[in-house]
């Protein structure tokens, strides 16, 4: 392609190239420095243990393992043992949605699927889940992301 041609296609889509470059802003602000991974991984322990294992207690169901790990592109998984495992950069996220995702891997301990059944228990224990989905699905690819420094 011609250099000419180059600048015909970058000016023609310059609007469409502007929204996108705006969209790839980080927009959480996160500081490298601010966290170590293994802060994170103390902090996102002791806060998804807790919540677990109340909700657990509520729905009546029981837990085995608790694991937090460094994944590209998941924030939680629940194993047909009974085992959960949770991203460590959930810490970084607000409360509420690392509150949304421990309480979705519980619910999958009930009903180990994505049925209109699971969606109704998860909004029985969290009326507000899709607010914490459209958070998760507009900044978790900056969260994602993030390396904290060496």
């Amino acid at each position: 392609m011609s250099d000419r041609e180059i600048d015909r296609l970058l000016h023609a889509h310059r609007d469409w190239l502007r929204t996108e470059r705006a969209r790839q802003r980080p927009q959480l602000r996160l500081d490298r420095r601010g966290v170590s991974e293994l802060e994170g991984r103390r902090a996102a322990r002791e806060l998804v243990q807790m919540l677990a294992e109340d909700e657990a207690a509520e729905l009546g169901v029981d837990i085995g393992r608790i694991t937090i790990r460094d994944q590209r592109t998941r924030w939680g998984s629940c194993s047909s043992n009974g085992n959960l495992s949770f991203n460590w950069r959930l810490v970084l996220a607000p409360f509420e949605v690392l509150d949304y995702v421990v309480v979705h891997e519980v619910c999958h301990l009930r009903e180990a699927n994505h049925s209109r059944r699971f969606w109704r228990l998860v909004e029985s224990r969290r009326p507000a889940w899709r607010e914490q989905k459209a958070w998760l699905d507009e900044h978790g690819p900056e969260l994602l992301a993030f390396r904290p420094a060496a």
